[in-house]
């Protein structure tokens, strides 16, 4: 009897759980909706000293969330659902940075320093000769967004299936992942390597034959970021409510029990990897003409924890969760960051450990601790 009452309360919460989700996701999206429609629209049409104006800088921080936003998402599909926690995925995230990176340098033309209609100014400065094989294709704006989406994949296909077929899991995998990471940061600091060195890629000034800096650029990137938020949410939500998504659940909770059911658990945990990958670095392609820039500084080992911060303090397992943590904490980032840049990363620890405490499921339980505190009162 006491095993039937406490599965009709697993299955009353789970249900529960998931009614949550779905309608926080749909206020989610609809207002995802209403921002990239209205946000442009303040960007571009007021006059500058008009009171609803959005600047320039305020619209590009604002799609920059997003970016992170959707980044935090793909985390959240694999360390949420799967039980995969991956501190590399700004690897990805970098690669899909530096894909629509090389795009927009091509795009610069003899526009650079050097005037060179071929090279890039960095590979003038370092005396390259003819542009390397890599480089070739990045001319054309559809041939780099395959690129955004094929070498984050790839990469992780073949990471995913050398580690989980030789079955690494939990925190070896994690370590690994940290290495992937550290070794390409390594690789793109190299000024050799072809990707700037140091410098990384730079001074854009086009994207699609329309100025990059303009108004009109600024609020269709705006949009853009939001849209792929919005897709990314919906394609992480159809597989996690999938029978799919009960697999990967299950893997995550019990994954002999599952490879004893006949499930190819390391099959499904390469493929939602290298899928978490791609939203990983199409979230990088997004960022980089919004910020103006790409340097080996996004295959930062540390930045790739923060990730796994967003996702924790947000709520991880909700999806949306892993939005609200990434927009919240970089938020908080931007103001303390201006007022008192030393005291950050400081608050920032305060506040994982104050929401590991008191809020496990992160800030997706912040109503129900206000509800507990009321009724005490």
């Amino acid at each position: 009897m006491n095993k039937f009452v406490n599965s009709s309360k697993e299955k009353f919460n789970i249900l529960q759980k998931t009614f949550i989700a779905d309608s926080v996701g749909r206020y989610m999206i609809f207002s995802l909706l209403l921002a990239m429609i209205i946000l442009p629209i303040l960007h571009i049409y007021p006059s500058e000293d008009s009171f609803f104006y959005i600047n320039g800088y305020t619209i590009s921080l604002l799609g920059k969330y997003l970016c992170f936003a959707l980044l935090a998402l793909s985390l959240d599909l694999v360390w949420g659902y799967t039980g995969i926690l991956s501190l590399g995925h700004g690897a990805f995230f970098g690669l899909g940075g530096y894909m629509m990176g090389m795009h927009l340098m091509r795009e610069i033309g003899d526009r650079g320093v050097y005037g060179n209609p071929d090279l890039p100014d960095f590979m003038v400065f370092l005396n390259w000769k003819e542009l390397p094989w890599f480089w070739n294709g990045f001319d054309t704006f559809y041939f780099a967004c395959l690129m955004v989406v094929f070498i984050p994949g790839i990469l992780a296909f073949i990471f995913a299936a050398l580690a989980f077929g030789s079955r690494v899991s939990g925190v070896y995998f994690s370590i690994i992942t940290q290495a992937l990471v550290f070794t390409l940061m390594l690789a793109f600091f190299q000024n050799d390597f072809g990707f700037g060195g140091n410098n990384g890629l730079t001074d854009f000034k086009d994207i699609l034959g329309k100025d990059i800096s303009s108004k009109e650029t600024r609020g269709w990137l705006f949009a853009s970021s939001a849209l792929m938020l919005i897709l990314g949410y919906l394609i992480c939500r159809l597989i996690i409510t999938s029978k799919v998504g009960n697999i990967l659940v299950g893997i995550r909770d019990k994954e002999n029990r599952m490879r004893f059911l006949g499930y190819n658990t390391t099959q499904y945990k390469v493929i939602i990897f290298t899928i978490s990958a791609i939203l990983a670095g199409v979230a990088g392609s997004l960022y980089v003409p919004q910020v103006g820039i790409i340097n080996p500084g996004e295959f930062s080992p540390i930045k790739s924890i923060e990730i796994v911060v967003w996702v924790a303090l947000g709520g991880r397992g909700f999806l949306y969760g892993a939005v609200i943590g990434a927009i919240v904490v970089n938020v908080l980032k931007s103001f303390l960051t201006i007022m008192s840049p030393e005291i950050w990363i400081f608050f920032l620890g305060l506040i994982f450990i104050l929401v590991t405490i008191y809020l496990p499921n992160g800030l997706t339980e912040l109503k129900s601790l206000i509800k507990k505190l009321y009724a005490k009162k």
